[in-house]
């Protein structure tokens, strides 16, 4: 009885190396997850991090660049304000800039104009001032962690301005993998039309209205009324450059890791079906149902899964830890990789199920040698 268990220890090589390749898809998928994790929060942690829930854009502006074609007039802001289901309404400015710190080297950055007060200004900050000077910028704590702190000052190359880091953010925000800085929306308008500074004429523009929004939102209706072409928050990740693309190919990736794991796990599993076919059969002539075999035989495939996804996922985290020390985008979230690790199980039993499903058609007279 439970023969397939114990020909786990009886055939360990064999089956040591099977766990071996699914350990090594589970740390595949690990270090995949982590990756993708980390591409997200590098290329829209900036707009995740903003309490909104959808975003107002200029009317017939494409979904794959939003944030840096569209342009709306703030009195679209107002109008938006004044619809039904909309709690709050801000404009939202950005703007993707070069500049070089004091000892002139290069540092890229995504300006974010707000208004000050309004609920997209940000309020979590590590160190130093909200947004609200002139000139002032609260950057992100990954520009921090590159070298930046309150006080210094970064020279934008056009138009050329000087900004001074007034306050540090709690966390990181990043858009299309530059680090944010946070500025008053009546700089960022000059920034845009190029002005020389605060005197100068400047259009009441922005890239998109903010909105916070309840269930009565109509967006359809919204945006006849004011010009717009509203889409959610995630929805607006699209318009992160390269978010779309670098999704899309690693999700990709993953699921083929995921096909590859069943018919890896299907294909042993049905060779070893056929090679133990013999002692299969001498079950079945001494009475041993279909069902007790099948589960015995599957059981087998959840131990040798359950064994090989803990060392590998054991093994993936260690390695992940250390990769999230370094620049590469890289973070670990126990839900993705929860997920990641009830697929390969299930995946690795349906593709462990085809094949020992012949065990039920396993004649008892081939043990009586019926064969012959």
């Amino acid at each position: 009885m439970f023969l397939a268990l114990r020909e786990l220890g009886f055939a360990r090589t064999r089956f040591l190396l099977m766990g071996g390749v699914v350990a090594l898809v589970a740390i595949l998928v690990v270090l995949l997850s982590g990756l993708s994790a980390g591409l997200v929060n590098d290329g829209v942690s900036g707009l995740k991090r903003t309490p909104v829930t959808d975003f107002a854009f200029a009317e017939g502006t494409g979904t794959d660049a939003a944030f840096t074609r569209s342009v709306i007039d703030v009195d679209q802001v107002d109008t938006m304000a004044e619809q039904p289901g909309v709690v709050d309404a801000a404009p939202y400015g950005l703007l993707l800039a070069n500049a070089h710190r004091e000892d002139d080297s290069p540092v890229d950055l995504t300006l974010v104009g707000v208004e000050p007060g309004s609920f997209v200004a940000p309020t979590e900050l590590a160190e130093g001032d909200a947004v609200g000077a002139a000139d002032g910028i609260v950057i992100s704590e990954t520009a921090a962690e590159d070298g930046l702190a309150v006080g210094d000052t970064v020279t934008l190359d056009r138009p050329e301005r000087t900004l001074t880091v007034v306050g540090v953010l709690d966390g990181q925000h990043t858009f299309g993998h530059v680090d944010v800085a946070y500025l008053p929306l009546s700089t960022w308008q000059e920034l845009i039309a190029g002005a020389d500074g605060p005197g100068d004429e400047v259009p009441a523009v922005a890239t998109a209205v903010a909105l916070r929004t309840d269930d009565a939102f109509d967006r359809t209706a919204a945006d006849a009324a004011a010009g717009t072409v509203t889409r959610t928050l995630s929805e607006s990740f699209g318009a992160s450059p390269g978010y779309t693309a670098e999704t899309a190919t690693l999700l990709l990736i993953q699921v083929f890791l995921y096909a590859i794991s069943a018919l890896v796990v299907g294909a042993f599993f049905t060779v070893w079906t056929i090679q133990r076919r013999h002692e299969i059969a001498v079950m079945r002539a001494m009475g041993a149902r279909r069902r007790f075999l099948l589960a015995d035989s599957l059981g087998q495939g959840a131990v040798l899964l359950l064994g090989s996804i803990a060392v590998g996922f054991g093994l993936g985290i260690a390695a992940g830890a250390g990769l999230s020390a370094s620049p590469m985008p890289f973070a670990l979230q126990a839900a993705d990789l929860v997920l990641a690790g009830a697929l390969l199980f299930v995946l690795g039993m349906a593709g462990a199920a085809v094949a020992v499903a012949r065990v039920t058609s396993v004649d008892p007279l081939t043990a009586l040698g019926g064969q012959r």
